[in-house]
């Protein structure tokens, strides 16, 4: 779900990397991935075990990833956001990890993860890697700050043609059911999803577009076009190192969202298996969560944010808030694609 933003931005990049790079590739691992992630400063302890990276194949977004698999692509590891596992796993392509191989995954922030960020039952099916948030990106020479202490800012009239959203399903989910009293939508009622669905119609006459890329939306708000938006956190930074005016409101009354990513065993993938769970706890070790946070991700390893600057955390938009959080776990495909259903009719003014 969230890497499309790297995707826009790292294609080129990346595939300059396969080009220079792809005699130094490990050929018994595979990992199926967002571009931008394999970067070495993500996995330096696999290269320091091995004198080089897996294999990297990439896509831009998770169905691509899914019907590329499903087409027959053997991929080792893949990395998908939380609200894909429960259709993964129950598509058979993947296996559950065995954590007593993974040794940082008793420090994974179970703040962040819930207990069912892996599926149901005993098996984990997910091992959670990287996150961010979603909150209230604004204007602060133009919107006061009172007006943001609340979600009901988005269907606020007078704001009516200089708000936006994501054109992302869960995103637009996670704002509807915050603004309607909900932080955990793993289990919600007719009459919450209807109250979520209902506030998103409110404020659909107020959107003057739904943004699909953060450099989209960091532009709309550079102009002025856009006053306040329902943004991830990688756009504050980005916008305040720039020297643009911007806010960037996590602690609104109802709360603020956290989205998170990680990685798959896929199930008939051809390389290691010992190389799988290597390159899994590469990318949990604490020594990368500098590097990941420079490029806006905070490690879902509680240990390792624990020992960072909390300033850096809160630049980078990651740091700990006093609100309620609504965690963008997984939860079921009917649930998953009622949303998506209602969202697009929400989206053409029903």
């Amino acid at each position: 779900m969230r890497k499309t933003l790297i995707a826009a931005t790292a294609i080129g990049t990346a595939l300059a990397a396969l080009g220079t790079a792809s005699a130094a590739q490990d050929s018994e691992l595979i990992v199926l991935d967002y571009p931008g992630f394999e970067n070495p400063d993500y996995h330096p302890a696999y290269i320091e075990t091995y004198g080089m990276s897996p294999t990297w194949s990439f896509f831009s977004d998770e169905e691509e990833a899914f019907q590329k698999v499903r087409a027959g692509f053997e991929a080792d590891v893949t990395q998908i956001c939380a609200g894909s596992v429960t259709k993964w796993a129950e598509s058979g392509i993947i296996e559950p990890w065995d954590v007593s191989r993974i040794p940082e995954y008793e420090n994974i922030d179970r703040n962040l993860t819930g207990q069912a960020v892996s599926g149901e039952g005993e098996d984990v099916w997910f091992i959670p890697q990287n996150f961010g948030s979603t909150a209230i990106a604004y204007n602060p020479e133009e919107v006061p700050e009172e007006d943001v202490s609340t979600l009901a800012v988005f269907a606020d009239p007078k704001y009516a043609g200089r708000v936006t959203m994501p054109d992302n399903v869960d995103d637009a989910f996670a704002l509807g059911y915050l603004a309607t009293g909900v932080s955990d939508w793993t289990n919600v009622t007719d009459e919450q999803f209807e109250a979520a669905a209902d506030f998103l119609r409110q404020v659909h006459p107020n959107i003057r577009t739904y943004w699909s890329d953060p450099a989209e939306l960091a532009q709309l708000m550079s102009t002025g076009e856009i006053l306040i938006s329902w943004a991830w956190n990688e756009t504050y930074p980005t916008m305040v190192e720039e020297g643009r005016p911007i806010g960037f409101q996590r602690e609104p009354a109802e709360g603020s969202s956290v989205w998170l990513c990680g990685y798959v065993n896929m199930a008939d993938g051809a390389g290691s298996e010992d190389k799988a769970y290597d390159f899994m706890n590469a990318m949990l070790d604490p020594a990368i969560a500098t590097a990941l946070l420079d490029s806006g991700y905070g490690l879902a390893n509680r240990r390792a944010l624990d020992e960072m600057d909390p300033a850096d955390l809160e630049i980078a938009g990651v740091g700990s808030v006093d609100v309620p959080i609504l965690a963008q776990l997984p939860i079921p495909n009917e649930l998953r694609e009622r949303h998506a259903e209602t969202f697009e009719l929400i989206k053409a003014g029903f």
